[in-house]
């Protein structure tokens, strides 16, 4: 039995239209409805044909839908919901995608009271974005987290963890705070740093933009992979979630601190130590089969 039989999907870039595509794939008779702020976006995904009916208004998108997902970025989920509000149905489930999560229930609490609210956050992306970016395996074998409070329906939450299973992914349930602190760890703070390393590359004097880009290595061409993510999406995510990102960059630069020193002293004992515990990391990783062990992450080359 199908967890919904008409979802509402608003936002339709990479993470929204690679929804709407895994629904279509597994569960082809449920019903999809979508919008979008942007009129292009919306004529793009009428072009494919990733959803029934394409609405202007995510008020307009929402009616009859026993499950709404917001893919917008988490510093607009609060209007959105003040949007939809009026217009949702008797007992319809509100979930998210965003990967900051404490915020985000607060948001639609408060903009939803009564209305069954699960958040979730789709462990899965790429660096490109629009709704021609999106594809259908997106969420295969990755981790979907759901972020209900305490108090809520646990029927509600069966029946998202359903719906993500039924995409393919792996679902765990998991309190907010604890899902920011963690992903502040594994996301924010890696996303910060490419940033951060890809703009002082950039800014350097001595080195040109052409050097850069031609010479670039492994290493920094991977973090500018990571750095053309959305602008918008991370500028809320750092904002939604500064707390954790402010205590993960604290203790980030504590330790480079202690490199710094290290390669000034020429420590090179802890350089060994500190290179050979982050080798086993990555050995986990892979042996947990969250990446492969392909030489050049499994790129093919002609």
């Amino acid at each position: 039995m199908l967890p919904f039989s008409r979802v509402a999907i608003i936002g339709l870039g990479l993470i929204g239209s690679s929804v709407a595509r895994a629904v279509r794939a597994a569960m082809p008779t449920v019903r999809l409805t979508g919008s979008d702020a942007d009129p292009t976006v919306r004529e793009r995904v009428r072009d494919l044909d990733l959803v029934d009916d394409v609405t202007d208004g995510a008020g307009t998108a929402v009616v009859d839908a026993d499950l709404v997902i917001l893919c917008v970025p988490v510093g607009a989920m609060a209007v959105v919901a003040a949007e939809i509000a009026p217009e949702l149905s008797p007992g319809a489930i509100i979930s998210d995608v965003g990967s900051v999560k404490a915020q985000v229930l607060s948001d639609l609490g408060a903009a939803l009271p009564g209305v069954a609210i699960v958040p979730a956050h789709p462990v899965a992306g790429t660096e490109n974005s629009g709704p021609d970016a999106g594809f259908a395996t997106l969420f295969r074998n990755r981790w979907c987290i759901l972020t209900p409070a305490e108090d809520a329906d646990p029927v509600a939450v069966e029946r998202v963890r359903a719906f993500w299973t039924a995409l393919g992914s792996n679902v765990e349930v998991m309190e907010a705070k604890h899902h920011d602190i963690v992903l502040a760890v594994t996301s924010h703070l890696p996303h910060l740093i490419a940033y951060t390393i890809v703009a002082t590359a950039s800014d350097l004097e001595d080195v040109t933009s052409s050097e850069v880009i031609k010479y670039s290595a492994g290493g920094f061409r991977d973090f500018t992979r990571i750095a053309a993510s959305d602008p918008t999406m991370w500028r809320d995510v750092f904002l939604t979630n500064k707390d954790a990102v402010l205590e993960t960059l604290q203790r980030f630069s504590e330790d480079l601190s202690v490199l710094q020193r290290a390669i000034r002293w020429n420590d090179g004992d802890t350089l060994h130590a500190l290179f050979t515990r982050s080798r086993a990391v990555r050995r986990a990783i892979i042996d947990a089969g969250q990446d492969t062990a392909a030489p050049d992450f499994g790129r093919e080359h002609e």
